[in-house]
């Protein structure tokens, strides 16, 4: 486990130190000036220069890149250009919106998915099996943030039972619960519209790994011994089949962390896809530069978790390491 552990370790950091590479790298060939952008297009070319010496851009770019690791190891990720504060507390107050509303569509995708591909699984090649599979396919098929359009339409417009965007915070003066449900009711409809790709896609996914673990011995054997389909179903097949969905589950959940930019837009959310949207109309480069490092280090983190947690699920993995 020791060793199996000791590569994880190192592809994790081999992959993190690639990916600050990359991103630097990308920002820095993108066309504009951040100092020409703060003083306005029509400022003396001589005030832009000082003000780009004053953020540093004047400086090499292989001393900014040294400075930037520097900052990051030491958790200072430097001030804001656009919003003259420090970049760390811009990302810290958008995470409490983007990483709530991210867990909330990974538990909306996990409930849907599991029982639509389990249930669909057990009728096999029935009529269920088939609407089901192909409400799936149209999930696929729909873009979320046009999906996103028809939950304001039906539940905003024409029910009025949520708003139709903003996010006020988390406010805990009348209780928990109440503040609780306030703040996730303003990520309802969000989490909704983030949920109904990954869950149309998972449960796709659950169903091929239920048929094929009810293809094996044990739940012949189970079903011989006098179980019931529903106990064999739920006790002993869909927990063989989950070991390859967690996997899956997991870069889903890596890529709602990651994919949340447009929703959060349609939705007027202030999170971190907000952030980076609003940074990269104010040429706002070192907020980029930090949210984008951040949200792919989250999600080869959370690749790293799953390796591990597949490693402790089914130990065949560890042994084909050594």
């Amino acid at each position: 486990m020791s060793y199996f552990l000791f590569k994880r370790v190192l592809t994790l950091l081999a992959t993190l130190a690639a990916t600050s590479v990359i991103v630097f790298a990308v920002l820095e060939v993108l066309p504009g000036n951040a100092a020409q952008v703060l003083m306005g297009p029509d400022a003396d070319p001589a005030a832009v220069a000082a003000k780009a010496i004053e953020l540093g851009l004047d400086r090499p770019v292989l001393e900014r890149y040294g400075q930037w690791m520097a900052g990051l190891a030491r958790g200072d990720m430097g001030n804001s250009y656009s919003y003259g504060t420090p970049v760390a507390e811009l990302i810290a107050e958008r995470l409490l919106l983007t990483v709530p509303l991210a867990l909330l569509a990974m538990l909306l995708t996990s409930a849907i998915a599991l029982l639509v591909g389990v249930y669909a699984a057990a009728r096999h090649n029935s009529a269920t099996d088939v609407g089901l599979m192909s409400l799936a396919q149209v999930g696929i098929a729909i873009p979320n943030f046009w999906f996103a359009i028809l939950l304001i339409l039906l539940f905003s417009v024409k029910l009025q039972w949520f708003s139709a965007g903003g996010f006020d915070g988390w406010y805990f003066d009348d209780g928990i619960w109440a503040g609780l449900w306030e703040g996730l009711k303003a990520l309802i409809l969000p989490a909704l519209s983030l949920a109904v790709v990954q869950a149309a896609i998972l449960a796709r996914f659950t169903r091929s790994a239920v048929l094929e673990v009810l293809r094996e011995d044990f739940v012949r054997t189970a079903r011989a011994k006098g179980l019931s389909h529903r106990a064999t179903l739920w006790g002993h097949v869909l927990r063989n089949a989950l070991i390859p969905v967690i996997t899956v589950m997991g870069l889903q959940f890596a890529e709602l962390l990651a994919g949340t930019i447009v929703v959060e837009n349609v939705f007027f959310l202030p999170g971190l896809g907000r952030l980076i949207f609003q940074s990269i109309a104010n040429r706002d480069v070192i907020v980029v530069r930090n949210c984008v490092m951040l949200l792919a280090a989250m999600v080869v983190i959370v690749n790293f978790v799953v390796d591990v947690l597949y490693a402790v699920i089914d130990p065949r993995v560890k042994a084909s390491e050594i």
